[in-house]
């Protein structure tokens, strides 16, 4: 049995999308016929997965590494629904007081924040003019972009209800407004600050908790399967997929990812759009 491991902005699906190539889902159907599991493992949070679950993958690595469930049920999954992820393997939200500390602080210097948990996600009110304005290139910038211009489920931070939080996305204009989040969040919480393309005026960053990471949830999902670490495949397109590149036998980049990523993984495949992640598991013999 192999593990394979798919980040999903920018490598399963194109950013802010949420229906995989059918390249990629006929490929990821046959790996499971042949035994072996595919797991997403991305930045999205639980509620942001439920239009891909469908699809019937194995468990997820959601909210980067903060929530791991599996799935529950041996049938195939008909609808959308969490229910058959019941199964979890971790979950570590934020305390309230590291919340309330984290958005008081980065408020008070405009940065703009989504805040993710396992039911839902809420931003701030004026982040959509923010991004309106931004050019197009960057999977996380789009993402956020499609998220909110399509209303999938990102509510006003107004009405926020209190629920657990993973993570939270912020995005402003320089990184020196972030200096005071930093000097007091920095020693609980890394600043995952992703790679824009020139022309892009935006800093868009994740704060995520130190006790977690993709690559944590990698080596959870190992370990429960007792899969040796040559056996596993991890995908991905960004700065926040390196930890889960660490915990993998075989690490791939596609080709549209950041250049930072590229030169530490092991195999570079081509883009969502060229059908990279069927070209990949062939290749790799996964299928």
């Amino acid at each position: 049995m192999k593990l394979i491991f798919l980040d999903v902005d920018g490598t399963l699906t194109l950013p802010g999308e949420n229906t995989p190539p059918d390249s990629a889902l006929s490929a990821i159907k046959s790996s499971q016929a042949a035994g072996n599991k595919v797991f997403l493992c991305t930045g999205r949070n639980p509620d942001m997965l439920l239009p891909l679950l469908k699809y019937n993958f194995d468990g997820m690595i959601a909210s980067a590494g903060g929530y791991v469930a599996l799935k529950s049920v041996d049938h195939e999954v008909t609808e959308s629904a969490l229910k058959y992820y019941s199964d979890v393997l971790y979950s570590l939200p934020m305390t309230d007081e590291q919340r309330d500390n984290a958005l008081e602080t980065l408020h008070r210097h405009g940065v703009f924040c989504t805040i993710e948990g396992v039911t839902g996600s809420w931003g701030d009110d004026n982040l959509n003019e923010f991004l309106k304005d931004q050019p197009k290139g960057n999977s996380e910038i789009e993402r956020w972009r499609k998220v909110l211009a399509e209303n999938l489920k990102i509510r006003p931070m107004s009405e926020y209800d209190g629920s657990i939080i993973h993570k939270i996305v912020v995005m402003c204009n320089e990184e020196q407004q972030l200096d005071e989040a930093r000097a007091l969040l920095e020693k609980d919480f890394k600043f995952v600050i992703h790679e824009t393309p020139p022309g892009v005026n935006c800093v868009n960053c994740e704060l995520i908790n130190r006790k977690f990471s993709k690559g944590t949830g990698v080596k959870l999902i190992r370990d429960k399967f007792n899969i040796d670490k040559l056996n596993t495949f991890g995908f991905g397109d960004s700065l926040n997929d390196l930890e889960m590149m660490h915990e993998v036998g075989v690490s791939v980049c596609m080709a549209s990812g950041a250049e930072g990523l590229k030169k530490l993984v092991d195999k570079i495949c081509p883009a969502v759009e060229a059908d990279g992640i069927a070209q990949a598991f062939k290749e790799l013999n996964l299928i």
